[in-house]
C-alpha cells in the first residue's frame, strides 16, 4: 500500500507544546458511523456502557535521552542517544546521533555535564551496530543500579516535534507521564492516557465500566518516519509487552458477556491485537511485538479506540485508518485541523468506533 495515501498537511500552530490544563479539559473528536461530534475528554463516560472495559497501558517513561562523550585516543566526540528497548539487565538498544562516529568497541561516558550517579560517571560500550543509526549498548551497571544511574544522567525524551521547538523542563517530568504509570521502561508516553485524571477515572467507574492494565514499553521507534514508499517495505521496531493471566481472563469474561473492549491508546490496542487469537479471545502475553496494522487488517479484540491525533505518513495514522476507515479518518483529520484541534503527544483526543465495512 502506498505510504503517500496517508499524507496530509498540518499547520505548525496545531502542534501542542503543552498539555491542556487540567488534563481532561482537552477536546475529543468522536468518530462513528453516523458522523463526527465535537466533545470533551470529560464526556468519555457518556459513551461507555455498563460492562465495557477500558484497557490502559501502565508503562512509565524513563529518562532515556542521554548525551555522552566518546573518546578514541585524543579525539573526543559528543554523542546523543535515545534508549528504545532493554535487551538485558545491563544492555539497551538505542538510536545514536551521529551514529557514524561510533564503531563496535567504542566506550561512551555519561554524566560529564555534572549529573553523577552514585557509582560515579556512567559508561557504556558499543557492542553492536544496526541499521538507521541503531546501536546496542552494554553498560557498566546493571538492573536497579543502572536504572538509578539513568535517572541521574538522563532526560525525558520529548518527541522531536516538541523538542525542536523548546527544551525539556521540570514540568515535563510530570506532564509526560500518565497518572497510573507504574512499570518503568518506556521512552515515550502512551499519550492517550495523558488525558486521564483521578476524577475522570472515578467517572468511568461510576458509568459502570471496568478498567484493566497491560504493559507495553513504548520505544523511540514510534517517532521514526516511514521512509519507504510502500508499507510492505517498512520495518517496525519491536516493543516489549505483558498481559498477565488474570487480566486476560478478565478481558475474555467481558467479551463473553457482550461488553466492549475500549483500548486507551494505540499501544494498548497493538498489544491486545498481538495477543488475540483468531476467535477474538485474548491469551496471556510476555515478550516483543512488532505488529504493523494497516487498512485491510481484521481486528479481533478491540471495539473502541481512544487516541490522540497522529503524524502524517506515520504507522499510527495507518492504524487508525485501518480501525475506523481510511476515508472516515481523512474527513476526521480535516475537521480537526479546520476546528483547531491540537495534535500529537500533548494534543487533543479522539474516540474511534471500529468500522467493520
Amino acid at each position: 500500500m502506498r505510504v503517500d495515501l496517508f499524507d496530509f498537511d498540518l499547520p505548525e500552530d496545531r502542534i501542542a507544546l503543552r498539555p491542556a490544563e487540567p488534563r481532561d479539559a482537552a477536546k475529543m473528536l468522536v468518530v462513528a458511523s453516523d458522523g463526527l461530534a465535537d466533545r470533551s475528554v470529560r464526556d468519555l463516560p457518556s459513551f461507555l456502557r455498563p460492562g465495557d472495559m477500558l484497557v490502559f497501558n501502565d508503562t512509565k517513561v524513563i529518562p532515556a535521552q542521554l548525551t555522552g562523550l566518546r573518546g578514541r585516543g585524543e579525539a573526543v566526540s559528543e554523542i546523543g542517544l535515545t534508549l528504545h528497548m532493554r535487551v538485558a539487565p545491563d544492555s539497551w538498544k538505542a538510536f545514536a546521533r551521529p551514529a557514524k562516529r561510533l564503531k563496535v568497541g567504542d566506550r561512551i561516558e555519561f554524566g560529564h555535564g555534572g549529573s553523577m550517579c552514585l557509582a560515579g560517571r556512567l559508561t557504556a560500550e558499543v557492542c553492536e551496530k544496526g541499521d538507521a543509526g541503531e546501536v546496542t549498548l552494554a553498560f557498566d551497571l546493571s538492573g536497579a543500579f543502572l536504572d538509578e544511574a539513568l535517572h541521574a544522567v538522563g532526560h525525558i525524551p520529548l518527541p522531536p516535534y516538541i523538542a525542536s521547538k523548546r527544551p525539556e523542563d521540570a514540568r515535563d517530568r510530570a506532564d509526560y507521564q500518565t497518572v497510573y504509570a507504574r512499570e518503568e521502561g518506556a521512552v515515550a508516553a502512551p499519550t492517550a492516557g495523558l488525558h486521564f485524571t483521578p476524577g475522570l477515572l472515578a467517572a468511568v467507574s461510576a458509568a459502570g465500566a471496568q478498567t484493566a492494565f497491560v504493559t507495553l514499553h513504548v520505544g523511540a521507534g514510534t517517532f521514526l518516519p516511514v521512509k519507504a514508499d510502500d508499507t510492505d517495505d517498512h520495518k517496525m521496531h519491536a516493543e516489549i509487552g505483558t498481559i498477565d493471566v488474570a487480566t486476560a481472563d478478565r478481558l475474555n469474561a467481558v467479551r463473553a458477556a457482550g461488553g466492549r473492549i475500549v483500548a486507551v491508546g494505540t499501544t494498548s490496542l497493538r498489544l491486545l491485537e498481538s495477543a488475540a487469537r483468531e476467535d477474538g479471545t485474548i491469551a496471556p502475553w510476555s515478550g516483543p511485538t512488532d505488529i504493523f496494522i494497516t487498512p485491510g487488517y481484521r481486528f479481533k479484540a478491540v471495539d473502541v479506540l481512544m487516541t490522540n491525533f497522529h503524524l502524517p505518513r506515520s504507522t499510527l495514522f495507518m492504524l487508525v485508518s485501518a480501525f475506523a476507515g481510511t476515508e472516515r479518518m481523512r474527513l476526521a483529520y480535516a475537521h480537526a485541523i479546520e476546528n483547531r484541534y491540537r495534535f500529537y503527544s500533548y494534543g487533543d483526543s479522539s474516540l474511534l468506533f471500529r468500522s467493520d465495512d
